[in-house]
């Protein structure tokens, strides 16, 4: 067992990247390690059983790497196996080591960001379908009311790099107004997916300026931030040379072109199996 190693950053596929982009940005001193289960993806329309025997195997491949904590920076992920792993699984692989997801810290934050109490979540089908955010932000604030709709090919239209093409915005507008008939008072949209923030300049071009949109990636940063503070003692465990290694289960060359979009910079990555 390691006394010390990287974070650990899961994602079925590529917008997990987003999430390691803002947690770097905030805290670049720590090591990171990123996996990409990119032969298996997408997530989204698996069964819980699936995602969760998925992600229980990324999450003990990250460990036996020497991570002392990982981050599931996957929506999907975070709403189908995070309690799982946390109840049933951690107990017996190493109690001291952690695993947190990227719902609950936007959760916690949105109740500082809305002030009509409406807000909206874009997601995928898997995350609609959960109901995930529904129930933490109903735990954490029970007088918001919660509305959210499944953007199945938003995914592809960032991956397939045509975030930026005309074609793009009736995709993006179909489902923002979808939204915004379902409750015309939402005055904040959480992105309930890790790619979403790369369509940021046509999601705001469909949404009133008075509504807020939420991109996961900055507040996730801070919730971790925050978590290290009151955990010391895994902060110690949490290795400080400010290296990122990337891993995919994929073709390395393919995840190297589409890291490019996401992190704007060359990526060496190693190929491994999951299973």
């Amino acid at each position: 067992m390691c006394d010390s190693g990287p974070i650990g950053i899961f994602d079925s596929g590529y917008g997990g990247l987003t999430i390691l982009d803002g947690i770097r940005q905030l805290l670049p001193e720590y090591d990171y390690l990123y996996l990409g289960d990119n032969a298996r993806t997408p997530y989204g329309p698996r069964s819980f059983e699936v995602v969760y025997e998925f992600t229980r195997q990324a999450v003990h491949f990250l460990f036996e790497r020497g991570c002392q904590l990982v981050i599931l920076g996957c929506n999907t992920a975070s709403a189908k196996a995070l309690r799982s792993i946390q109840q049933n699984d951690l107990p017996h692989w190493d109690p001291n080591r952690r695993v947190l997801g990227v719902i609950r810290p936007t959760a916690e934050i949105i109740g500082n960001l809305t002030r009509t109490r409406h807000i909206g979540v874009l997601a995928t089908e898997g995350t609609i379908k959960s109901e995930s955010y529904n129930l933490e932000i109903q735990k954490l604030h029970p007088d918001i009311k919660v509305s959210g709709v499944a953007c199945p090919f938003w995914v592809p239209l960032v991956e397939y790099n045509e975030a930026d093409s005309p074609g793009a915005d009736y995709f993006v507008k179909k489902r923002i107004d979808q939204l915004m008939e379902l409750d015309p008072q939402i005055d904040a949209i959480i992105l309930g997916c890790t790619h979403y923030p790369l369509l940021m300049p046509k999601i705001k071009k469909f949404v009133r300026p008075d509504v807020q949109i939420i991109a996961q990636g900055k507040y996730v940063a801070s919730s971790l931030k925050s978590y290290l503070e009151r955990h010391p003692d895994l902060e110690q465990r949490c290795s400080k040379h400010a290296t990122t290694h990337y891993l995919t289960t994929e073709n390395p060359e393919t995840f190297r072109e589409h890291a490019q979009i996401f992190l704007h910079e060359p990526v060496e990555v190693e190929k491994i199996t999951l299973g």
